[in-house]
């Protein structure tokens, strides 16, 4: 088993990564302080694969716990979600000593985390993650947070869980789409933060691409470690935690304007990731050999959706409401190199909507 620790004071917790990890699950937890009441956040497709096992084996080791389903969908991350979840919690009694824990992916994860932030102001979680996602990313750093119809994780709060388990058997019952939407994220760390981690990405496309343990539990682990590492030294995104929204401004709008249906977390940060390398480029900070090498890179983990139909007018104006503005500026994270950054803001509108109409297309690989 890989561990690798977020130190936050007080706030620190583990993260443990290996397979067949949920059915070591009650000893985890009790080793790890987690209290015996818990609720379980979940979609009934996760809990039909995962929830009900694990259900059995927590209540079997001594563990009260209640299930709360939620529906499966970015549309459904919303604060309609959440008002059913306090409902439910309300009507169960839960108290400060409860435990809630998130078993899904990006989505689950981020609403029963924003859950646990604001009842009672406050109460423990943990993340279950099981989409490639999720384990790299969403669960860790402890953004919770939910949409509204003009942006995407408008509403939120920092809030850490106490542990997070990774349990990299889940990813074997993804469907091919929603396996390689979360590689976007993985390549995304190589990209901003450690060039030898993306060469190694490269080198081992294509045991990644087919799931092989020996290749993805040490990239789980790898990006964990990077987001760990970013984290500690900057939690609520005051500077450095910024590099890991490479892409993101982009992505965004384009969930945004899509309604967020028809294209994944993960395919919109690889359109953002590809339109941030085109903005690099057309700054002077990349060169040409370097932007074809991410490009071509980006493009190995597709296929991405056609979304060229979606106007670029109402991209640049879901833009203009990105929760990352500052200064009434969009900040845009670009490359230096392969594994270094620079933020960029007062960018004309010209400039973007020309990148985006670049990038709209269907890229080819």
């Amino acid at each position: 088993m890989k561990k690798v620790h977020v130190e936050l004071g007080q706030r620190s917790y583990d993260i443990l990564i290996a397979p067949h990890l949920l059915g070591q699950a009650p000893e985890l937890f009790r080793k790890h302080g987690i209290g015996s009441r818990m609720f379980l956040v979940a979609n009934t497709t996760v809990f039909q694969l995962y929830g009900q096992p694990l259900v059995e084996r927590l209540r079997g080791s001594g563990f009260r716990v209640t299930e709360i389903f939620i529906p499966d969908g970015e549309k459904f991350k919303n604060l309609h979600t959440v008002e059913n979840i306090y409902t439910y919690l309300i009507a169960q009694r839960a108290d400060r000593s409860s435990t809630i824990a998130a078993l899904g992916g990006g989505v689950t994860g981020d609403i029963a985390g924003f859950v646990a932030a604001t009842f009672l102001r406050g109460i423990p979680y943990l993340q279950i993650p099981t989409t490639v996602l999720s384990q790299v990313d969403s669960s860790v750093g402890g953004k919770t947070g939910v949409n509204h119809p003009h942006g995407k994780n408008m509403i939120g709060v920092f809030y850490q869980p106490s542990l997070v388990c990774v349990d990299t058997d889940t990813l074997n019952t993804l469907n091919e789409r929603e396996y390689r939407s979360g590689l976007y994220e993985v390549l995304k760390y190589g990209l901003i933060y450690d060039e030898s981690f993306f060469d190694y990405l490269l080198e081992h496309l294509d045991g990644l691409l087919e799931r092989r343990s020996e290749v993805l539990e040490p990239v789980i682990g790898r990006c964990c470690e990077i987001k760990a590492e970013v984290t500690t030294i900057d939690e609520k995104e005051a500077g450095l935690r910024r590099i890991l929204n490479f892409g993101h401004t982009f992505g965004h709008a384009l969930e945004v304007v899509a309604g967020f249906q028809g294209i994944t977390h993960g395919e919109a940060v690889g359109y953002g990731m590809l339109a941030a390398n085109r903005l690099s480029l057309r700054l002077g900070l990349l060169g040409e050999r370097e932007v074809q090498r991410i490009h071509d890179a980006i493009l190995r983990l597709g296929p991405l959706p056609n979304v060229d139909h979606l106007a670029v007018d109402r991209l640049l104006e879901a833009m203009e409401r990105d929760k990352k503005r500052q200064d009434d500026q969009k900040v845009f994270v670009l490359l230096k190199d392969i594994g270094t950054t620079e933020m960029q803001s007062n960018i004309d509108d010209k400039t973007i909507s020309e990148i985006w109409k670049e990038v709209l297309p269907l890229p080819q690989a």
